[in-house]
């Protein structure tokens, strides 16, 4: 079983990965975890033609691997194999996008992320990526 973690640096979301690797563990079985972290990258299209090329994606490459290492950690101490995919986009959107071209069986995501004031203008990622996944979504406390 391919197992898609969604990582965007909060507790939640690394209680996630820990739950996937509980998952693993209790699967007994050639399971494989990827921790995945999108950052949303629409909002700084415009200043694009203001900065040198490239700024803003290691800017935003540098804020997932900040997000990706708490649950990096807690894998490595449980010695689970994993891998991990760093990508722009809309956040749901990408994620379940990469579910499908990837071939993973599951999505595990953090109920609660980071982005309160996101989640009530236009609701959560876990709720948007509930809805259209067509695979298994585990949401995690």
């Amino acid at each position: 079983m391919r197992i898609l973690v969604g990582i965007d640096g909060s507790k939640a979301s690394v209680n996630a990965a820990k739950y996937a690797a509980r998952l693993v563990h209790d699967f007994r079985s050639k399971s494989h975890i990827t921790l995945i972290s999108v950052h949303d990258d629409s909002a700084l299209k415009h200043f694009k033609r203001y900065v040198p090329k490239g700024v803003i994606q290691d800017y935003l490459r540098e804020l997932c691997s900040q997000d990706l290492q708490q649950a990096q950690k807690e894998l490595d101490k449980q010695n689970m194999p994993h891998d991990m995919i760093i990508k722009f986009g809309n956040v749901s959107e990408t994620i379940v996008d990469t579910s499908q071209t990837d071939g993973f069986d599951m999505i595990v995501l953090g109920a609660k992320g980071r982005s309160m004031v996101k989640e009530i203008v236009m609701g959560s990622v876990a709720m948007h990526v509930l809805a259209m996944a067509p695979i298994p979504v585990l949401l995690v406390r």
